[in-house]
This record gives structure tokens, sequence and C-alpha cells, in this order.
């Protein structure tokens, strides 16, 4: 979910989506002049929708998964194509990171969001600051001087501290417009007029939308925020409006010129509409805010039914390249509070969900949108964990729990564990001040920023490490706290640093995902304040993310439309979200100007629909790109065992003695720069292959499968013996 953590934010109150939908129609379309949209396999329309922590997997026995409660969308992907429930995530693994390395096939170290979905950051001083991950593509990150002296760089930043490739350039360069329906950071995410803020950068200070956004920011996030169309030159819907506002990427590999774009719901919905200011939902009700005006209702209110309606109606407008989220079904924005397994009002959702995918599906059909002439792709950011207890009949318990207290819980609670991590260590062994982004898996920031060998510094990780508290979902007694732990060396290993340097954290403390750490106490509960304590169960969330475990790491992803095979449900290939995007160029007979981080997923194509070097060395480069996956994912096996290591290597040694840190630390330093290299060069090699390039030889490739077998072999020991 879009949780934001140490960020004031302005949350909507967005009423539960109705159960019995009505009936779906088109509205009116302004289409605009003829624009020359050319793509491979005869594909004239993408659909991408990406869920918000939406599981195939189910999260207790006896109750179905969210897809299973979702039959209109899971029959038409295993029925159609290729459901793979061997997909992964990246780290951290929130939302924010998971959509953008969807997006644009690069691992957090080169997107820009190693932590999501706020990041702290240190600046000049030594003194810690936080930003938020969600902010226009162009945007900076947060900073509270009008030139950015605290870091001046671009939010999406990549190599070079050069602001990040944009996700829509291949399509837009193609000539086909690129609608995105509250997609993260392809649309303005909010109404901010200072110097970092979306307002500022895309329609720049005292215009009239920054004045409306001064005056009433909750409008101008209607009218503004969650919505969007990147336009192509040459015609198209974008040359019906009077709107537009310059696309601007002064980074972009290539260059990206004369390019523009509309912005907000108040402009796109009548260039979608013929002229009128409301977008029909599936259900045909006037997609609003929580006043009743037309437009963006807030990215929690962005259900299926909402979601599908608008991409709906911008395919029917002629906009042929469409990305879109779907809010989760798990939590529930009226009563503030998660739902469980099975619970009423959870299961009404998920049917609600599934009769928008039915109505979406019947609504696209008759406008000629299908299988045949259609590449429909669908995935969540991540997977969860669920923190809670048991239960049989779908009833769960939402009572404050103080554990601080020795309170026992119902067996059927839920919600998270949160805790004061600075309960979990004697307060002589505390940093004279740090902080954390409070999560499941902290990153944490040590004021004055010092080395990694500091004396003080790596006291406090050998006590965090061994850190024990009551998590009543485990026992009733104290368990530890850790999975795993990473400084700056382990974070390299796991594509965690980032190239703004300012962001680079102390260290990350991946918890039970059952814990929420905090740096204070914690009340759980709205009232009152004397209820703040150091452990105590929050039933407000129960879905944990952003940790190293495989049931929040492992996910789904579906491929229906020409050139993909009809797999059905399949698990023989591991892939993560880097490969979604060069699996849809590659299909489209498009390319990047930049090498991704991920790989064609070849299985899962037709012979006719691949390149004709990924044909000739099918086999080579199939085996190829399995190692390259194993020493390069963040949720690969060599990821594991540098995480395994560093653990080890943090959590040991005393004052007088950090021998074993030191040792182990320089293994895995030297084992991640010689994967660095490794992967580099197989990187390049996948990348030509499937998109055209200097060639490799079979003895090249063969070499490099070797090479990476013979790492994973030395990091698998490192790991054992540390």
């Amino acid at each position: 979910m879009r949780r934001l953590i140490r960020l004031a934010v302005v949350a909507a109150v967005v009423a539960m989506q109705g159960f019995v939908p009505g009936t779906a129609s088109a509205q009116p379309a302004a289409i605009g002049s003829a624009q020359s949209c050319q793509l491979g396999n005869g594909i004239k329309h993408v659909i991408y929708i990406q869920f918000d922590n939406t599981h195939l997997t189910r999260d207790r026995d006896g109750v179905p998964s969210d897809l299973e409660q979702m039959p209109n969308l899971l029959s038409f992907m295993t029925s159609n194509g290729t459901l793979s429930d061997n997909e992964h995530t990246i780290l951290i693994s929130h939302t924010a990171g998971g959509i953008l390395t969807s997006l644009t096939g690069l691992y957090p170290d080169r997107q820009g969001l190693t932590v999501s979905n706020s990041y702290g950051y240190f600046r000049p001083d030594g003194t810690t600051a936080f930003s938020s991950a969600f902010k226009y593509w162009t945007d900076k990150v947060d900073d509270v001087t009008a030139t950015g002296a605290n870091d001046p760089r671009p939010n999406m930043v990549t190599t070079g501290g050069l602001n990040t490739p944009a996700p829509w350039v291949p399509y837009t360069r193609a000539g086909c417009d690129y609608g995105a329906v509250s997609t993260a950071n392809v649309v303005l995410e909010n109404t901010k007029t200072t110097p970092a803020g979306d307002m500022t950068k895309v329609f720049g200070a005292h215009s009239q939308e920054w004045e409306e956004a001064l005056a009433t920011p909750a409008l101008a996030q209607t009218d503004f925020v969650g919505i969007a169309i990147h336009c192509a030159q040459g015609g198209g819907i974008c040359n019906t409006s009077t709107k537009l506002r310059p696309d601007l990427l002064p980074d972009e590999p290539g260059g990206y010129n004369g390019f523009n774009g509309l912005f907000g719901a108040k402009y796109v919905n009548p260039t979608i509409t013929g002229g009128q200011h409301v977008v029909k939902d599936t259900e045909n009700h006037d997609i609003t805010d929580p006043s009743g005006n037309p437009g963006f209702p807030g990215f929690d209110g962005m259900f299926a039914k909402v979601s599908l309606g608008y991409v709906a109606q911008m395919q029917e407008a002629g906009v042929p390249i469409t990305t879109a989220y779907i809010s989760d079904a798990h939590d529930n924005h009226s009563l503030f509070r998660a739902s469980g397994p099975g619970e009423a009002d959870y299961v009404a959702q998920l049917h609600a969900y599934d009769q928008a995918f039915g109505a979406f599906f019947t609504r696209l059909a008759a406008d000629g949108i299908n299988k045949s002439n259609s590449l429909f792709v669908f995935t969540s950011d991540e997977n969860d964990h669920f923190a809670g207890g048991q239960s049989t009949d779908g009833i769960w318990s939402h009572t404050y729990c103080n554990i601080s207290a020795g309170q026992t819980c119902p067996a059927n609670q839920i919600g998270e564990v949160e805790q004061n991590i600075k309960a979990l260590v004697p307060a002589a062994d505390l940093p004279a001040a740090f902080d954390i982004h409070f999560d499941s898996a902290p990153t944490v920031y040590v004021a004055g920023n010092p080395a990694r060998t500091d004396a003080r510094l790596r006291k406090f990780e050998r006590e965090l490490a061994a850190a024990r508290a009551v998590d009543p979902y485990v026992s009733s007694s104290a368990t530890p706290v850790m999975l795993w732990m990473a400084d700056p060396v382990g974070q390299q290993a796991l594509h965690m640093t980032n190239a703004d340097p300012q962001r680079t954290p102390s260290f990350t403390y991946f918890a039970n995902p059952d814990y929420f750490l905090t740096t204070g106490d914690n009340r759980c509960i709205e009232r009152p304040a004397t209820l703040n304590v150091a452990t105590c169960i929050d039933y407000h969330f129960a879905y944990s993310h952003g940790d190293a475990t495989e049931d929040i790491g492992r996910t789904w992803l579906g491929f229906v439309g020409p050139g993909v095979k009809n797999l059905g449900r399949s698990g023989q290939t591991w892939s993560d979200h880097a490969d979604i995007r060069p699996t849809i160029l590659a299909l489209l007979g498009l390319k990047d100007s930049y090498e991704p981080d991920g790989a064609v997923l070849a299985d899962f194509l037709q012979t006719s629909a691949v390149s004709r070097d990924l044909r000739q060395h099918h086999e080579s480069l199939v085996r190829l790109r399995g190692v390259y996956k194993q020493i390069a994912a963040p949720f690969g096996p060599f990821a594991h065992d540098s995480l395994v290591a560093s653990s080890h290597a943090l959590g040991s040694g005393s004052t007088g003695d950090d021998g074993h840190y030191a040792a182990v630390e320089s293994s895995l330093a030297s084992l991640t720069s010689q994967r660095d290299a490794l992967e580099a060069g197989m990187r390049t090699a996948l990348t030509n292959a499937a998109f055209g390039g200097g060639p490799t030889t079979e003895q090249d490739l063969k070499r490099m499968i070797a090479q990476g077998q013979q790492l994973l072999s030395e990091a698998s020991a490192l790991a054992a013996s540390s």
C-alpha cells in the first residue's frame, strides 16, 4: 500500500466500492487526428495493470487467495496466456520500488528508489531528512531549502546522478500516446508548491494550476494528481486539447524534445470523453473525489472499477498504451483498519473487483479490443506477510493489545507488532542520535554518517542483531527480532546502493515481518496518549512488506496477447519485476536507449515473437539468463547468501576484536565486485540478443555461465562459513 513513513500525509476518506455492478458503457470519445503507432506482432493496444499487494497464494489455509476470489481475471490469464507464480519483487520491497522496477526494467540502484515509499538522506551536516518516494518523474528530493542545498538530485536518480530514463519514451517516440492511471511517478503525485513540489515542476510557480494548489490543495489533487497522458508527436488524442504542457526530460538518453503531456483529470477527462468533465467507472457511476468533484478520487480510492473505467475510456478514445494501478483490497478505508483473510468486508471487496474485471473484459471485447490484437500484462508490486493469528471462520479481532503490559492477545488477533527500536538496545549502547525509515525492514541513519567500521556503530549493530522481544504470533516469550542485516557492503550486493550517495543508510535491519519498527513508543490506538508503549499490536495495518522473506518477495505475473504462449499457470521460470519491461518491448518491436537489468522472458513467448539471435542461441541464452538472475536478482541466491554472510558478520565480534567482521566483509566486497563485472557482461549479451547489438559467441556465453556458477558456489561457501 502507499503507506508513507515519517511524512505528513493528508488522506481522503473514500467510500467503499459497491458490490453490484451496473451496466458498463463507453462514453463518447474525442478521436484525434491520425497517428502512426506501429507495434510488433500485430499488437494494437497495450494494457498494463499493476495491483497493490494482491495475492495469488493463500494467506491462511482454507481461505481462497485474492486472485482465486477474482475468477474473471484469473481465468482470463490462465485460459488465454501465461500466469507465472514464480515472479519476484526487489529490495526494499515496497509499492514505489516494485512498480518502478517493473516500469523501467532497472533494479533500485539504477532507477533510484533503493528505499521506499519514503526514504532518508544525510544532509551535508550529517543530520537526517526524509523525502517521499512518490513524486513526478523529474521532481527532486524533498528539501526545505529553495536551492536544494541539502540534496539537489532527482528523486528518480540513476548512474551519474542523472534523472532515470522515463518509461513512456519508447512508446511516444514510436508515435503512441501513453496513458497513465495512478501509475507511480508517471503522473503527478502531490500538490506541493515548494521548489521540489510536483505542481512547481510540471505547471510552474504562479501558474493558474499552481495557484489553485496553493489555495485549495484538496481540489487541486482531484484536478491534477493521478491521471496523465504522455503524448506522441504527429497527431493523436492530445491534438484536441489546449491544455498541453511540455513533457521535459532533460537527461533522457538520445534526447527528448518537442513532446507534450496532459496532466490531471481536469484536462484529460474532456480529451478522452468528447468534452465531458467526468469519466465513468465500470459500474457506469461518475468517478469523483469524496466531495463529489469529477476527477481523481485519491490513490486509496483507485479500486478496480475506477482504474479499469479510466483504462477503458482511454483505450476507446484512441490512447493505445495504458498503464494503471489498482489499490489493495485488504485495507478497509472506511473503518480505517486492515481486514483478515476471509473477513466479510475483504471478501465483498474482492467480489467487487471480480465484477469490475468481468465488466471490463466485456466492454473491451465490444470495442474490438481482445487477446488477438492487444497485449495484457498483470502483476502486483509485491506480496505481503500477513501479521495475525488464526481464524477458521473469517472473524478477526481488531482490538488494542498492549504487549509491553503483558496483555494476552486473542487467538484471532490481527495487526502488526509495533516496536520501539530503542527499547531493544540498552540506552547506553544507542548512538547519540540516529533515525530510521519506519518499516519491518528499517533503514538506519546514524548521525554524522560514520564509517561502517566506527566502534560505536558496530556496537549498536551487534546489540540489534541479538535483540529479542515478544511477538505474540510466534511465542509468549521473547524471540529474536532480526532475520538479517546489511551495511553498505551487503547493500551493494542487494542492489541497494543509491546513485545519490547521501541516501545510502548506515545499515538496513531486516526484522521478522510481523514487526513494524519505529523510534518512539507507539499508541496502536487512537486515544488516549497515555497508552503509548514500547510494544503493541496495531490492527490498522496487518500486511507487511519491505522485508526479504519469500512470502513478501514472491508474487505473480500474467501475460495475454499476440506472441504469448498459452501455458496456463506455471512456476517453471524464475523471474522478477525487472524482466517485465524488456519482455513487453520485445513483443512490441521497441527498445530502450539503455540496457535493462531485466531479461526477456523467452520461455513465455512464441518462437516467432522473439529475435533471430534469441532463436539462434536459444539454449545457451536461456541458461545464461538463468545464471544471470541467480547472481543479479535481489531475491536470487547470490543476494540471499550475501545477506546471510553480512548478517553473521555484523552480529559478530566485540569492541576489542572485530576481525571476523572485517574478514567476511572483505570477502563479500570482493565477491560483489566480481559479480558486478560479470553481471554487466551478461546484461549486455542478453540485451544485444533481444534487441540487436554486437553478437556474443557460444564460447563467450558458456564462459560467462561457468563464471556465474563458480561465483554462486563461492557465495554459498561464504554464507556457510561466516
